[in-house]
């Protein structure tokens, strides 16, 4: 009953103190820690001890994990230098520097142990950053970058902890360093891989989402503890076996099973990862009881922790602009000095970085300061770094991702997925199908494309667009239906399991209804096509110069009918009105002419689409 009570206590606080939070804009996992260390010292709060084996294996698989789910394979491959030089690369060498720091500050300590403090506090947090990353609006090449770095580096911190603790008790070669390295590494995306395809093959035979869902919470586990069995690395493991289910799910799974099993991971993650911010504060009358049975004076106490803060940030700094001076060597780090700065500063620290410090052994020499110092580099780091950073990120003008530009790909995208679908009915359709049931479907996909289109002139249109009318109407059809099942549902004349089966088929519609964030353009530049998605034709590299002055759809005006949106024809100038319109006179426009090239005609807009190849650009 009491450790019950201690569980409830522990995630009460969590959601409280992450809910005051969010709704003053402060950092998380900073208040988190706050109120760790106040409730510490308060007389009848239980003395909550850390393990690090619970938080190495019980805490630390399934946070990766559910990160890794999320990460695409993609992006790692195509930022893989720079991810690289910061999760490997930048751990070995804060590993050196904060250990040469901590050993000419610490009379008398040895230089091992020294190492083994740098790599405890040389990994990031595998969540602080990315989440302060995307608060602020970094740029999302910066967020995958760090998302990167915070899935790899605890691997390469960990086999470097434990090397070094090995040579705490005696020496260790070079070649021994360098092999523990390569096993750790092999070892680990060998068992990720094989844990990772074989969990493919299981969940592509569940059919029940809810058996599924359970197995997916197995998965982080099964990779990890047989990965450090054969002295492999476990986090590792955990990583690649979650990006191969993160990349294999879309073809394994259906909508119902992915859905399930994204909102019980995304509520894991945020208890998870919230909750060892408290851990971490709880934990600090503990550390301060070790500390005062050291030799050294406070004053000297607090320079080392200082020392050992300062080590850690500027390490961060150096190495980062020094991979930036290097680019002419390493042209795949391409990213801007402003890039630069960002990522240099988004070295806060976690969990695992005090779990760490706790695996050091009892006879190791100022064990007690070293643990300490590893705590202050966690709170420095958040207190410094975490509330900072989003003033650097404005002072840098770093480019926030364009909820515009998002809009646009989007549109494209489902432009494209609803030709594909339209087509495959085609194939597939034949004289005994109900010419109804095919127009609903035809219906259904020009919905579902249109509302996409529809969303890049909402800030030129004074007009209600069909989707958001569909949205309002269906949506109060959906709450008068609710009403009707949820009256039979109190009269009892409709049995439990049918009215949660309908209930459901309720839920998704109106999930499906929800409208996306609408694109805010605070700025007058025009909405283009990104760069890395803009499609390549010969229609699109010269696709005419034609202009207008018509002030609306001239098929419409004539014919007294209205428009939503409306296109500029590039080849001849003519201004039509997009497909969400009743009459779509841009295509009827486009069929009659074979002019390829259309261009926006909304204001702050300047994208153009071409018919012959469906791409945007």
């Amino acid at each position: 009953m009491q450790l019950a009570t201690q569980i409830i206590g522990l995630v009460v606080a969590v959601l409280v103190v992450t809910g005051i939070a969010r709704r003053f804009d402060w950092s998380p996992p900073l208040c988190l820690i706050i109120a760790g260390v106040a409730a510490s010292f308060v007389p009848g709060v239980p003395a909550y001890e850390l393990d690090p084996e619970l938080v190495l294996v019980g805490l630390l698989p399934p946070l990766l994990y559910s990160s890794a789910l999320r990460t695409s394979l993609v992006e790692i491959r195509a930022n893989r230098t720079p991810i690289a030089l910061l999760s490997v690369g930048l751990v070995v060498f804060t590993t050196f520097a904060v250990g040469l720091v901590t050993w000419l500050v610490i009379p008398g300590l040895p230089l091992a142990a020294g190492f083994a403090l740098g790599a405890v506090v040389a990994p990031p947090d595998a969540v602080a950053a990315s989440a302060v990353a995307r608060r602020v609006g970094m740029p999302r090449q910066i967020v995958r970058v760090l998302e990167g770095e915070s899935l790899l580096n605890d691997a390469a911190a960990l086999v470097a902890l434990r090397t070094a603790i090995a040579a705490i008790a005696g020496s260790v070669a070079m070649w021994e360093v360098g092999l523990d390295f390569l096993v750790a590494a092999v070892g680990g995306v060998a068992v990720g891989l094989a844990i990772g395809w074989a969990a493919v093959l299981l969940r592509r035979r569940l059919l029940d989402s809810v058996l599924d869902t359970a197995w997916s919470f197995v998965v982080p586990f099964v990779a990890y503890l047989p990965a450090e069995a054969i002295h492999g690395s476990g986090v590792l493991a955990v990583v690649v076996s979650g990006l191969v289910l993160g990349q294999q799910t879309p073809r394994l799974l259906s909508g119902p099973s992915r859905l399930a099993s994204r909102i019980n991971w995304r509520t894991v993650q945020f208890l998870l990862e919230n909750l060892v911010f408290l851990l971490i504060g709880l934990q600090l009358r503990r550390i301060l009881g070790e500390v005062a049975d050291s030799s050294l004076s406070a004053w000297a106490i607090v320079g080392i922790c200082a020392a050992v803060l300062a080590a850690t940030i500027v390490s961060r700094i150096v190495w980062v602009f020094a991979s930036a001076l290097a680019r002419n060597l390493l042209p795949a780090w391409v990213y801007p000095w402003r890039f630069s700065a960002a990522i240099a500063w988004a070295g806060m620290r976690g969990v695992v970085t005090l779990a760490a410090a706790f695996v050091l052994p009892a006879d190791t020499p100022e064990r007690g300061v070293l643990v300490l110092s590893a705590f202050v580099v966690v709170a420095g780091t958040l207190a410094l770094q975490g509330t900072t950073l989003p003033r650097l990120v404005r002072r840098l003008d770093l480019p926030a991702p364009d909820p515009g530009e998002d809009a646009l790909q989007q549109a494209a995208l489902l432009h494209d997925m609803t030709q594909a679908g339209l087509e495959r009915l085609k194939e597939i359709r034949t004289d005994d199908d109900p010419p109804d049931v095919i127009a609903r479907l035809e219906d259904k996909q020009a919905y579902r494309s249109d509302s996409a289109w529809e969303r890049l002139g909402f800030a030129s249109s004074l007009q209600e667009t069909p989707s958001a009318a569909y949205r309002r109407l269906r949506s109060e059809m959906l709450a008068a239906e609710r009403e009707v099942l949820l009256t039979a549902r109190d009269r009892g004349t409709v049995d439990d399991e049918v009215l949660r089966h309908v209930l459901d088929t309720l839920d998704i519609e109106e999930s499906m209804l929800e409208p996306h964030d609408e694109p805010t353009r605070a700025t007058a530049a025009d909405l283009r096509t990104p760069a890395n998605t803009a499609g390549q034709c010969a229609h699109l590299a010269d696709p005419g110069d034609a202009e207008s002055t018509v002030e609306g759809c001239e098929d419409c005006l004539r014919e007294g009918t209205t428009w939503v949106h409306l296109r500029l024809c590039l080849t001849c100038g003519h201004v039509a009105c997009c497909d969400s319109s009743p009459r779509r006179h841009a295509t009827r426009h486009y069929h009659e002419t074979a002019h390829p090239v259309i261009r926006s005609y909304e204001p702050g807009e300047d994208w153009r689409w071409c018919y012959v190849d469906r791409l945007v650009g």
